[in-house]
């Protein structure tokens, strides 16, 4: 397999997840009855760009199909933080009733919601059936197709440039990640910003996050390899924040290349040179990442299997792709963990790809009154916590798995 960013050889392994269905290929009561697609899941690292990637199986089509079930409003912490995000560039950028806002993988319109409650005019770019029907529902224009330079100039042609693009969690989703970085240099007005948030690959590195590889993050990215990228497809990047978002995201500000004129700011240099210290350019960083990340799996059976013996009970909350991805690879069945609660209705009377573990609602939870809820989100602990507080009346305690077992 050659890098999908400078095409280069690659022949650095980072992690080996054995093989999986896509994580978020849910499966209907009728399809138990049949086989699921499995593929494997392994990821390499440029040594030229050091761009860390999935190696290719499965088809982008297939993982975003038109029953994709990931709806982003579903989490309160998330609608918060997108607010939170308008109002600041807004306010940064001088964004007012004369401006153009896209948003790329607009989802349910989660965050375009807030924008268009400002009075900016805004466009929404999202490919999945489900989703873009939900965004609809709330007044938002949406084109539903994949993003790249083809949609950009056809955009640009029917006068859709932006002020304004927001990108949130999808760079990580693309498959030809030039094309798709490239369509932002041409939909960008000469003055105009994109934003970019996704997971830092130190913080998963750090913190052994390997339950965010899956098939659909065909991605793990730095600011080096995202400076990189940048620079080869015509955007520049000029400021990036830390974020808490997902266990430690990055938020980049970017310009056009050929017309911004906004400074580099320190944070940019400052971080590159951070993660050059912390040895992300070398090989030896990413050595050693599997033998941690099998220790999060045994960790996690051997919990499990301790459970059982003891005659104590345990459910699981949040049908996540990330929970997909530790349950499989943990080789984890409904006879360890019987079901997982989620608040999607699109989710519910599913079952789990690949550990055919049956999707309930939380009065499930109720009944059941397990003495351990396991919670496949660990991203989202501290808003599960509170919503989740009622399970100490029984003496039921949350648990998290990644980086290690811990009981709350």
């Amino acid at each position: 397999m050659k890098c999908r960013c400078c095409h280069a050889e690659l022949t650095l392994p980072f992690v080996d997840l054995a093989t999986s269905p896509p994580s978020n290929a849910y499966l209907q009561p009728a399809q138990l009855a049949g086989p699921e697609k499995w593929y494997p899941l392994r990821v390499f690292v440029c040594t030229q760009c050091w761009l860390v990637q999935t190696e290719d199986y499965a088809h982008y089509a297939e993982m975003f199909s038109s029953e994709y079930a990931y709806f982003s409003s579903f989490s309160t912490s998330w609608l918060a933080h997108a607010k939170r995000y308008v109002e600041a560039v807004t306010q940064r950028f001088s964004l007012g009733a004369s401006s153009h806002v896209v948003e790329i993988a607009a989802n349910d319109g989660y965050l375009l919601q807030y924008v268009q409650q400002a009075g900016i005019p805004c466009l929404g770019i999202e490919p999945t059936a489900s989703t873009a029907k939900a965004a609809r529902a709330k007044g938002i224009e949406i084109v539903e197709e994949f993003f790249g330079v083809a949609l950009a100039e056809k955009l640009v042609a029917q006068g859709k440039s932006a002020d304004l693009t927001a990108a949130n969690n999808v760079l990580a989703h693309v498959p030809d990640i030039n094309d798709f970085v490239g369509g932002f240099a041409r939909l960008l007005k000469p003055a105009g910003v994109s934003t970019f948030e996704f997971p830092h690959l130190m913080r998963l590195v750090e913190d052994c996050q390997f339950d965010t590889v899956y098939h659909e993050h065909f991605s793990y990215l730095s600011l080096t390899s995202v400076h990189r990228i940048f620079k080869d497809n015509g955007m520049s990047v000029f400021d990036v924040e830390q974020i808490p978002t997902h266990g430690g995201s990055l938020r980049v500000y970017a310009q056009r290349s050929d017309t911004g004129v906004r400074p580099v700011g320190a944070a940019v240099t400052d971080l590159l040179a951070a993660e050059e210290a912390a040895g992300m350019k070398s090989t030896a960083y990413y050595e050693g990442f599997q033998r941690r990340t099998d220790d999060v799996r045994d960790g996690l059976m051997a919990f499990l299997i301790e459970a059982r013996r003891a005659g104590k009970s345990v459910g699981a909350y949040g049908a996540a792709a990330k929970g997909n991805t530790l349950l499989n690879y943990a080789g984890v069945r409904a006879g360890l963990l019987p079901w997982v609660v989620d608040l999607n209705p699109a989710k519910q009377n599913q079952y789990m790809p690949g550990s055919r573990i049956p999707i309930v609602d939380e009065a499930h939870l109720k009944r059941e009154k397990p003495d351990y809820v396991l919670l496949l989100p660990w991203n989202l602990k501290t808003e599960v916590a509170a919503q989740l507080s009622y399970i100490r009346d029984w003496g039921g305690r949350l648990v998290v798995a990644v980086p290690q077992i811990e009981i709350i």
